[in-house]
């Protein structure tokens, strides 16, 4: 029995049971009206495919249910109200199959769980349109054994209807003040209430979260997929395991020759002919390196060139000219240094 203090106490539904959701403390047994039993008729016969619907596509864990909509509300519209909550990825606006009236429902994408339940938690009771939204998570393809309302079953409703659903966010169970038949429950497949784990009316309860796939759980692909990598190093044959560790040998030796290659190319393009020191230039680290004359005038020596058909008396005496071509262009360019003064030339 509970007391007084504990009116407010409340609990929601795990599971979806036509007759649990018909009554407003979760003990009835029987129905209590012909949608509650038509409901029951489709759930023991199956007759109801949760993912059978072509239109339900996306995440679930990522989509939200959106209620009580406005008829003027249009997909825009709503779109742009929950782009506030995150990115929406796609919105699906139930309409009438032949009028194409909106139903006053929608089903509302977003990218991340995260963004979904920053919209479950904050865009409940907001007004759209001039009307009052409720917001849920998409118990059509999370919550087991769901029979929407079409066929008698669902959650909410209104007092003019007379056929109320409890056991969700908008109306759960009350916790019960008469003794709980439990093997009547047990009987019928009916989870019990949670005695001494009810919640508070003023506590939102939590949409499921997606399971996580541990390397542990032997039921798990990663788990299978480490123990055949494990069964399949086992059972190597010697042959094979002499081929591999061969493989790998002749791997390493083939990266350290291309290491020494790349390092003896890069010896060859830092060495640099002896050049004086007017051609040379100091950098940040202490190094000298060439001047950008130098570097021009090695890269085209570098070049093949007709003179190498000539005698190496010809070439010595080429290089010279070139010397003392080079000797008179820095001793030109010598008299502009601001060390030195400038001549004034003659006024005629």
């Amino acid at each position: 029995m509970m007391g007084s203090s504990n009116l407010n106490a409340v609990f929601y539904a795990k599971e979806y049971h036509p007759i649990q959701s018909g009554s407003i403390d979760g003990t009835d047994i029987l129905p209590h009206d012909s949608a509650v039993y038509r409901a029951l008729l489709c759930s023991n016969a199956a007759l109801y495919d949760p993912f059978g619907d072509p239109k339900a596509l996306g995440d679930p864990y990522c989509t939200l249910f959106v209620g009580r909509l406005s008829r003027v509300t249009t997909e825009d519209s709503l779109r742009e109200v929950m782009s506030r909550y995150g990115r929406v990825r796609n919105l699906r606006l139930v309409r009438h199959i032949v009028t194409g009236a909106s139903c006053g429902y929608a089903f509302v994408e977003f990218e991340t769980d995260r963004e979904m339940r920053r919209a479950y938690k904050d865009a409940h009771h907001k007004i759209v349109d001039d009307s009052e939204i409720i917001v849920d998570y998409n118990r059509q393809r999370l919550m087991p054994g769901w029979i929407p309302r079409r066929l008698g079953g669902g959650l909410g409703g209104k007092k003019e209807s007379g056929q109320l659903r409890f056991g969700g966010r908008e109306r759960p169970f009350r916790a019960p003040l008469r003794q709980i038949p439990f093997d009547d429950l047990k009987r019928l497949g009916i989870q019990p209430p949670p005695e001494g784990r009810y919640m508070s009316r003023f506590q939102d309860p939590s949409p499921p979260r997606r399971e996580r796939i541990s390397g542990d759980d032997e039921d798990s692909p990663l788990h299978s997929y480490k123990q055949n990598k494990r069964v399949h190093q086992h059972e190597m044959p010697p042959d094979q395991e002499r081929d591999s560790s061969r493989h790998k040998h002749s791997t390493s030796r083939e990266d350290t020759s291309q290491k020494n290659q790349k390092r003896r190319r890069r010896g060859r393009r830092s060495s640099s002919p002896d050049f004086s020191s007017e051609g040379m230039r100091s950098s940040r680290d202490g190094e000298e390196r060439p001047s950008l004359h130098h570097r021009k005038q090695s890269r085209h020596s570098s070049r093949r060139s007709p003179l190498l058909d000539r005698s190496s008396v010809e070439r010595s005496i080429h290089r010279e000219e070139l010397r003392s071509v080079h000797r008179s262009r820095s001793h030109h360019y010598d008299r502009w240094s601001p060390g030195k003064k400038r001549k004034k030339s003659p006024v005629g």
